[in-house]
């Protein structure tokens, strides 16, 4: 089965409308705690990793780009100095543990932040390690805490704007416009906007995800059940057959071997006919794209499984003709009758059965009764051969009933749609 799941699990790069990691989300995503890169099955072995390259790439541009709005803000604010360096790197390394300290990262680079501009330095860059720390925070599920930390970055600026300043450095430094002091706003808005559209979409790629992984296995498991129901009914009559003529030849022998030798020549046949239809089953199931080699039984070769009851002992009486049916419920209908005549000869005392088909308006029916002694069981039996027959039935939409007569004997009663229902 992990051989047939291979083949049928689609891998090439188009399936689903884009490149294989798309149906999983974002390059490298792995669910709400964060984004690790590598196929799903890498997530483990690369949770634990911090993202040194990344973080290296914002530390030069953060040390770059403040030293460009140095030389630009010469005349407002402090130049850089070996403490100003030190914090940008400070609040550019705690974001090594962005992943695994969300929360943390997000008050720390917020309170580096703050720590940076109450000296007087440059504005520049440095806001974006704040917003990567709460971008994170954001995304990993913290909500609350990274809304926290851009609120204490937004009010702790303002104090340092229109109170502190006085007696913070540089010396003569005024009062922030309040045009500089909306953009800071507007700019800690779009960041929580960002970091939440993002939450968003990849709360939704997790759950598509999650989606396709049990639709996927739904069809793995009614896949199972299908290969289970058809091997059934291909072995089920004709290893019934072979047991029974296998009983006569020896009880026949030694005083009656033509006989015998009938006995065994239907054994060979039935099993001829077995090792075909599940031939064609397994290589159904190793080439899942190719049409079968054979067509499906349907009830057109009701005949043969007349015969075939004939040889194991059981006279078959046929009424009615069936109408051209689907394949699908060609093939449902022959596996019914097959497994009805089969549970006739394995449990049945009878010797003779009567099966009648009648077509009536948009469903067609189909009965079979035998003889022998009631044995009590319905439809709610646990033999694999009833499940197996209502799970046909009831995957074209139709009914069975299975139980013993009151006059004596057992009835099969099915009921199949002569349209197939379309899969919605």
């Amino acid at each position: 089965m992990a051989v047939m799941e291979e083949q049928r699990t689609p891998r090439s790069p188009g399936w689903g409308g884009g490149p294989p990691w798309w149906r999983h989300g974002p390059p490298g995503w792995t669910g709400p705690q964060g984004w690790t890169g590598g196929e799903p099955g890498d997530s483990e072995g690369r949770a634990g990793r911090l993202p040194w390259r990344s973080t290296l790439l914002l530390t030069v541009l953060v040390l770059v780009g403040s030293q460009a709005a140095a030389h630009a803000q010469g005349g407002d604010r402090a130049a850089l100095d070996p403490f100003a360096r030190a914090l940008l790197l400070v609040g550019c390394g705690l974001l090594l543990w962005r992943q695994r300290r969300p929360v943390l990262v997000a008050f720390g680079t917020a309170a580096v932040t703050l720590v940076y501009l109450g000296a007087g330095y440059p504005y520049g860059p440095v806001f974006v390690t704040a917003a990567v720390g709460c971008f994170g925070a954001v995304v990993a599920g913290h909500r609350r805490a990274a809304w926290a930390a851009i609120g204490v970055l937004w009010l702790g600026h303002l104090l340092m704007a229109h109170w502190l300043y006085h007696w913070l450095p540089p010396t003569g430094d005024r009062e922030v416009s309040w045009t500089r002091e909306i953009g800071v706003a507007t700019w800690g808005v779009a960041i929580v906007a960002v970091s939440e559209l993002v939450r968003v979409r990849r709360e939704q790629w997790a759950r598509d995800r999650a989606e396709r992984a049990q639709a996927a296995a739904r069809r793995a498991d009614e896949e199972r059940l299908r290969i289970a129901r058809e091997l059934h009914d291909v072995l089920a009559h004709s290893i019934s057959v072979i047991n029974v003529q296998a009983g006569v030849g020896l009880a026949l022998l030694d005083s009656d071997p033509e006989q015998a030798r009938s006995a065994l020549t239907t054994i060979k046949e039935a099993s001829k006919e077995a090792l075909g239809e599940v031939r064609q089953v397994l290589a159904t199931l190793r080439a899942p794209g190719d049409a079968p080699r054979a067509p499906a039984p349907g009830l057109d070769r009701l005949p043969e499984l007349v015969e075939q009851a004939a040889a194991a002992g059981l006279t078959v009486e046929v009424r009615g003709t069936p109408p051209k049916l689907p394949p699908g419920i060609d093939l449902a209908a022959f596996r019914i009758v097959q497994e009805a005549l089969t549970n006739v000869v394995r449990h049945s005392g009878s010797r003779h059965a009567r099966v009648r088909i009648e077509p009536s308006g948009d469903a067609l029916g189909l009965r079979i009764d035998d003889d022998g002694p009631g044995t009590g069981a319905d439809a709610g039996g646990s033999g694999h051969g009833l499940a197996g027959m209502r799970e046909r039935a009831a995957a074209l939409g139709g009914t069975i009933e299975a139980g013993a007569r009151d006059d004596g004997g057992f009835r099969v009663l099915a009921v199949l749609p002569l349209q197939v229902k379309e899969d919605r």
